[in-house]
């Protein structure tokens, strides 16, 4: 296996501040506004845009959830692995709110579909939009596509994409893992 890199640090960071401006752009002062990470991965990236928001762009009034989709995937008892559910953390209601949900690769579509399901339990959302770093364009088995996209990559079927954090990895970068 070869690794090729998609996005360094430097690429990442002024990646995450645009979606951070796109963001204030279309919700303003977030008064209406949820973010939604995707458990687990999506959790790093969007802890990392409320830091921005927060921090950079004086957002105070910034309502961040985490959700975890494992039970609601539609391939739950297909695989051979146990999956490890994590830790849903949203300590307020959805309902009539605009949510954001924000993963950090996007593939096939199916997670975002059990994260539409999953929502549900918290009550009906006014909006729904995805906020993705990664956009795999030509590997969709559902039709879903980002409001908000970092980069788009056309990867083939043996290819994968990797993200790495800083707070888990200990670097901020894309890569992708050619199988030969």
């Amino acid at each position: 296996m070869s690794q090729k890199i998609l996005l360094n640090t430097k690429e990442v960071n002024i990646i995450l501040h645009r979606l951070a401006c796109q963001l204030i752009e279309k919700h303003l002062d977030f008064s209406n506004t949820i973010l939604i990470g995707i458990q687990p991965r999506g959790t790093f990236l969007a802890n990392r845009l409320t830091k921005i928001l927060k921090e950079e762009y004086n957002i105070s009034d910034l309502k961040l959830g985490l959700l975890d989709i494992t039970f609601f995937r539609d391939d739950f008892r297909r695989s051979e692995k146990p999956f490890e559910a994590n830790q849903t953390q949203i300590d307020f209601l959805v309902e009539d709110k605009n949510v954001v949900f924000i993963d950090d690769v996007l593939y096939t579509g199916r997670s975002i579909r059990a994260a539409l399901t999953a929502i549900q339990s918290f009550g009906r959302p006014k909006s729904i939009e995805l906020l993705t770093l990664i956009d795999r364009r030509f590997s969709r088995d559902l039709p879903i596509q980002p409001d908000y996209r970092g980069r788009q990559v056309d990867a083939i079927n043996n290819e994968k994409v990797l993200v790495k954090w800083a707070e888990n990895d200990g670097e901020d970068a894309v890569y992708i893992d050619i199988k030969k």
